[in-house]
């Protein structure tokens, strides 16, 4: 006689590997007693990956260290975010674009997909429970949901659904807006953004920060899709829609946007980041972040010379885009600026500058005797960005020299 089991008793995808014991002890050291872990989302993610060098803020991040209460209690609070006004007018919008259903933002993408597909009705889309008990409680709950919906053949709609993506050694949960099975059982990552669509047109720049964020979301799918024993890489499909609303009212308007080339720079930047554990065991012992924060929750009791020595005991990779990207952007600019670092002026200007990594180093060869470096026959080599350096030295100084008396008019 067969066994008839319920849809819930069916195996499911195992959870997503969590941080050894050891490395979330050692993390909870470095934000402190009492400190509350921030999680580490999309967004963040994705300006992590736009700069993999900077072990500062992996350790940060991936430790759930309040960036923003740290900058403030070292005196070089964040100039960047969305205001109240903008995070309230994002929800009012999104609570509308979800509220049939889903059924609108399904129809948006059909309009969209123009396959000859007939276009969903009422009923015709499934919205799973994602409810769950903690994080992984959810993304267990969230890999449950896309097992099931992915061969029934029949559209869903995944509100807030958990994913997990591996992050420098350690899982970091994030909350895409929604995700849509088709019936074909492909993905697709849903981005609901606040700001318009105005008359076919939205900011390129905000469209790529989103296309970015999505580009998270869409590897996170591509690794609950391995651990649910389908790899296929077309399972998640190459385009996300991107909601906004139409010019200055707050009606839905959709399009596809292609997110493979962000997907494929951002898994390879995320594969560059130093592991959590690494970075942690070559910090001086009793090293910390926490704030020793009063009783109001908010003031820093903790000296801040002592939280600039943690700080700094964490090597970073400063550069001018940091400044809209990271929390703690202005403490690694002015520290930048008084070391005289090159880096303070921009990664292109870093990397054509070489060796030369402060302003008085590159100030001393545009002034000075070029180095160079002695080839096979003992001739001296000279350092291709000196030479340019000395080259340039010399155009300025001619072109500020004073003209010679009686020369009349400079020849041109």
């Amino acid at each position: 006689m067969p066994v008839t089991r319920s849809p819930d008793s069916r195996p499911t995808a195992p959870p997503a590997t969590p941080a050894p014991a050891a490395l979330r002890q050692r993390l909870a050291e470095l934000r402190g007693p009492g400190s509350a872990q921030r999680p580490l989302d999309a967004r963040a993610l994705a300006a992590l990956a736009a700069n993999p060098g900077c072990r500062r803020r992996v350790l940060l991040d991936g430790a759930g260290v309040d960036k923003s209460a740290l900058a403030r209690a070292l005196g070089a609070p964040a100039a960047f975010g969305q205001s109240q006004f903008a995070i309230v007018r994002g929800h009012s919008f999104e609570a509308r674009a979800k509220a049939d259903g889903g059924t609108e933002l399904v129809r948006l993408l059909h309009e969209q997909l123009r396959d000859g597909t007939p276009a969903p009705g009422p009923g015709s889309v499934d919205v799973p429970d994602l409810t769950a008990g903690g994080p992984e409680g959810r993304t267990a709950r969230t890999a449950l949901a896309l097992r099931e919906a992915t061969p029934a053949g029949r559209w869903a709609l995944l509100d807030h659904p958990l994913l997990a993506l591996p992050v420098a050694g350690a899982p970091a949960f994030l909350e895409p807006d929604a995700v849509v099975v088709h019936p074909d059982g492909t993905w697709t990552v849903v981005e609901i953004k606040s700001f318009p669509v105005i008359d076919g047109a939205a900011d390129p720049g905000k469209v790529g920060a989103a296309a970015r964020q999505a580009a998270v979301y869409a590897l996170a799918l591509e690794e609950l899709a391995a651990r649910l024993g389908d790899g296929d890489p077309a399972r998640v499909r190459h385009e996300i829609l991107l909601v906004c609303p139409k010019d200055f009212a707050n009606v839905p308007v959709a399009r596809l946007v292609d997110i493979r080339k962000p997907r494929a720079t951002t898994r390879r930047q995320l594969a560059r980041l130093a592991r959590l554990e690494d970075i942690a065991a070559g910090l001086p012992a009793g090293t910390t972040f926490d704030l020793c924060l009063a009783d109001d929750g908010r003031t820093a009791r903790r000296p801040a010379e002592e939280l600039a020595a943690a700080v700094e005991s964490v090597e970073a990779a400063y550069a001018p885009e940091c400044l809209a990207a990271c929390e703690l952007a202005f403490h690694c600019r002015a520290r930048a600026r008084a070391e005289g670092s090159v880096a303070a002026l921009g990664r292109g200007l870093r990397g054509e500058l070489g060796g030369l990594t402060t302003v008085e180093s590159v100030l001393a060869a545009a002034l000075g005797e070029p180095p160079g470096e002695h080839g096979e026959e003992g001739a001296c080599v000279p350092d291709p960005a000196v030479v340019a350096l000395r080259r340039a030295a010399a155009l300025r100084a001619e072109a500020l020299a004073p003209p010679l008396a009686g020369s009349g008019a400079a020849c041109l």
